[in-house]
């Protein structure tokens, strides 16, 4: 499925946009061009692992090249799978240039790595002690639907209901996500944890803290500017 979208002439262009799904696509090629091994070596050096955060933030050194907290941005970057890495990119190229357009370039992207970061502690809160790398653009692009559902509540989102498309208010769709994710976090509490992330390889945590996230910092980013862009509209799954 692909997103449909309004096109408007005065509409800037998603540069931001197109350069986050760009370095996410060439960072997963990079990641199926390693061995096994040296991808979990990888994910070990660049996703986040919380318990090696929580320790870092204790004082404590990891032995690699980067300082650990660098991991809250370069796990953003990573993803587990095909369809990991597509239904985030499809998410975000059908919310982010509006959000984008709204906030300007260089604010979008601050905005952006921002929402990704927080989303990433939130999950870490949850699971201090975790040894299993977690990972994915998940966090920041539910804070790019969190700016969204506020600047642009009444958009219509086209989605599929069992096979009938419908266009629903973007109010009504990204609520019910969110509250989804809510839930679902709350049941979460207490699970073990296992494919890198909470629960089954989903991070609520982060999709329910990135989105908040991304909805209180909208406004303060200047998401209720005057650019003239119109709302797209997508076809999420």
């Amino acid at each position: 499925m692909f997103p449909i979208s309004d096109e408007n002439p005065t509409y800037t262009k998603p540069y931001v946009t197109y350069g986050l799904i760009l370095i996410n696509i060439l960072c997963f090629l990079y990641e199926l061009s390693l061995p096994s091994g040296q991808l979990d070596n990888f994910f070990r050096m660049a996703a986040i692992v919380p318990a090696e955060l929580t320790a870092s933030f204790q004082g404590e050194v990891i032995p690699q090249g980067l300082p650990e907290w660098t991991t809250l941005i370069t796990s953003q970057f990573l993803h587990g799978g095909w369809l990991h890495l597509l239904g985030n990119m499809l998410y975000l190229w059908i919310f982010g240039n509006n959000v984008e357009d709204k906030l300007g370039h260089v604010k979008f992207l601050i905005f952006y790595l921002l929402c990704g970061v927080l989303a990433g502690l939130a999950q870490w809160f949850f699971a201090q002690g975790s040894t299993v790398p977690s990972l994915g653009a998940s966090g920041a692009i539910a804070g790019v639907m969190g700016a969204y559902i506020v600047r642009f509540p009444r958009a219509k989102i086209l989605t599929l209901i069992s096979v009938f498309p419908l266009r629903v208010p973007a109010l009504l769709f990204l609520g019910i996500w969110f509250v989804q994710q809510a839930f679902y976090s709350y049941a979460s509490l207490g699970a073990p944890t296992n494919t890198g992330m909470e629960n089954g390889g989903i991070a609520y945590w982060a999709h329910a803290g990135g989105f908040a996230v991304g909805a209180i910092l909208g406004p303060l980013f200047g998401i209720f500017s005057d650019s003239v862009a119109k709302p797209n509209k997508g076809l999420p799954f």
